[in-house]
């Protein structure tokens, strides 16, 4: 989204004083610009964090700022307030008549950062539509979404600054997940525009992951668009985003050989539980699987891939498990519920956690005094952990006898092969620039319809203002047929005037060429009718701080 030059500062004058006038401190603490050291993100290096653009610039992720108001006299108490009104005079005036709206991912993953930092920051399905109502509610923020998994915690947001957006977003994480925000900096990565773009599509198109593939991830990212449905911040830019995602990661999975041979998670934890026991013990290890949601039942499918036909399993209703008896039957699967769950424990070898509790169900106090496990299986008790946040608690490493492993520990299991699937992320790359170009010239292509809008808006108006002189003019008594007559003729004439001009904005971004002609004439529209005076959404949002600010 662009906005003019004509940008009015008298307006902005009228706008920021009185809200300096009623709370000065709340919106420097909102517009004032800020100082913050540059990160440097490299892509294929996880390792090493801030922006970087896949050309190999570097990004600042924080603009330096410098207002001086004069050497003349300023009352203390208005100092802030005056200080604020030349900062956004200065720099929000010029920032956002240069700047569309720009995507942004701010994000953590399994590459950046440990699941200590992504549990406390994870983000409840249930909870995703109070998430994006509140980062909507950021001053520089038009659309979100977001991304949480066992893998990563991912935000994508349209923003008016890039850099004010980022400082906002940032802010809002560290309140949600109570981490200091200096420790979110050194573990994010930041991603923009046609980066953020194609990171989503790896994403979607399993390239991200651990495990190179995986369908899963393709499922989280459908059900972003199912939780976003409805939701006022789930804008068209984020929602076409996601939805492209998602036809890039079945186009993926459809036209390369990338899933075959592919694992999840769940058969990730199951391979690292039977590198950890001893071969002797694989076929009488005692398992034990605790929840039967999505992951927990293929942890039960590959433990009967590996040759289990015997474990139980710990759920708070016996439906599920059940269900997943009938499906595999000649396995003996026992159930027992959630009460049961430390007697189970101390008779199993292995246990595999995968709930959505919020809180550990496993600490040190319910671990120590569990009773030791034979020796075939290596007098090691295996606590295998795929839940974010986490079921088992990092104080039980220190039990004993006990040996803790989490989604970060699944990185050994997937290390093999890396040929193979260097290979296949290249034929995936190749489907991925192909569609990162449609998506990035169906986004151009929306930059006419705020045009189309005001076009008709302002002929519209022209319309309303003679249609009342006519009718004024014909006399008070004009019979409600005659009336419909003239407004009909009115806005016939004014469609058919319209037709041609809306036909040259209208564009699919499918065609370079046409959405080139389409850019054009509407610049040309905006030059000629001077639309673009309007301040838009930034006016909207600074009112609606001045609202908030007196209530």
């Amino acid at each position: 989204m662009a906005i003019s030059s004509t940008f009015s500062a008298a307006k902005l004058d009228s706008l920021l004083m009185n809200y300096c006038s009623s709370s000065s401190a709340s919106f420097s603490g909102a517009y004032f610009p800020y100082q913050q050291q540059m990160k440097v993100f490299s892509r294929p290096n996880h390792g090493n964090k801030g922006t970087v653009s896949r050309n190999g610039g570097v990004r600042c992720e924080a603009a330096e700022f410098n207002a001086a108001l004069g050497p003349q006299k300023i009352d203390p108490s208005k100092a802030s307030a005056l200080s604020a009104l030349q900062q956004l005079k200065t720099s929000a005036a010029d920032r956002y008549t240069k700047e569309r709206s720009s995507i942004v991912v701010i994000g953590l993953s399994v590459h950046t950062a440990p699941v200590e930092m992504r549990e406390k920051l994870a983000i409840p399905e249930a909870e995703m539509p109070r998430a994006i109502g509140e980062l909507c509610d950021l001053n520089h923020i038009e659309e979100a979404a977001v991304l949480s998994t066992c893998n990563r915690m991912e935000i994508y947001v349209v923003a008016l600054s890039q850099h004010r957006g980022v400082k906002e977003v940032t802010e809002w994480m560290s309140k949600t997940g109570g981490i200091p925000a200096s420790e979110i900096c050194e573990h994010r990565f930041l991603l923009y525009n046609k980066d953020a773009t194609q990171h989503l599509f790896e994403v979607s198109a399993g390239l991200d992951s651990l495990v190179l593939g995986e369908g899963q991830i393709l499922a989280q990212v459908r059900q972003v668009v199912k939780a976003g449905e409805g939701v006022l911040g789930f804008g068209r830019n984020v929602s076409g985003l996601f939805k492209h995602a998602i036809t890039v990661g079945k186009r993926v999975r459809t036209e390369t050989n990338i899933a075959a041979g592919a694992v999840s998670v769940s058969a990730a934890a199951v391979e690292l539980a039977f590198m950890k026991l001893p071969e002797s013990s694989h076929t009488t290890a005692r398992m034990l699987v605790v929840g039967a949601g999505k992951m927990g039942k293929l942890v039960i499918k590959h433990l009967v891939a590996k040759g289990c036909t015997k474990m139980v399993v710990v759920n708070r209703s016996e439906e599920k498990v059940a269900a997943i008896r009938e499906e595999m039957k000649g396995v003996e699967i026992i159930y027992r519920p959630f009460m049961d769950m430390l007697a189970c424990s101390s008779e199993a070898d292995v246990i595999f956690t995968s709930t959505a509790s919020e809180t550990p169900l496993f600490l040190k106090e319910h671990v120590k005094d569990l009773p030791p496990v034979s020796s075939e299986v290596g007098d090691l008790r295996l606590f295998i952990d795929i839940s974010v946040p986490r079921n088992v608690g990092s104080c039980v490493t220190d039990v004993e006898g006990a040996r803790v492993y989490n989604v970060d520990d699944l990185k050994e299991v997937v290390a093999a092969n890396k040929e193979d699937r260097l290979r296949k992320a290249m034929e995936a790359q190749a489907i991925i620039t192909e569609e990162l170009k449609q998506f990035e010239a169906w986004r151009d292509s929306l930059e006419t319809v705020p045009t189309i809008k005001k076009l008709r808006a302002y002929a519209d108006r022209i319309r309303l203002a003679e249609l009342e002189k006519c009718l004024s003019k014909m006399g008070e008594d004009i019979p409600k047929k005659t009336r419909k007559a003239v407004d009909d003729l009115s806005r016939g004439i004014v469609n058919k005037l319209l037709h041609g001009p809306m036909q040259h904005l209208r564009c699919d971004g499918n065609d370079n060429r046409t959405l080139n002609e389409a850019l054009e004439n509407m610049n040309a529209l905006n030059r000629m009718f001077g639309l673009e005076s309007d301040l838009s959404l930034v006016e909207q949002k600074i009112r609606a701080k001045v609202e908030q600010s007196q209530k």
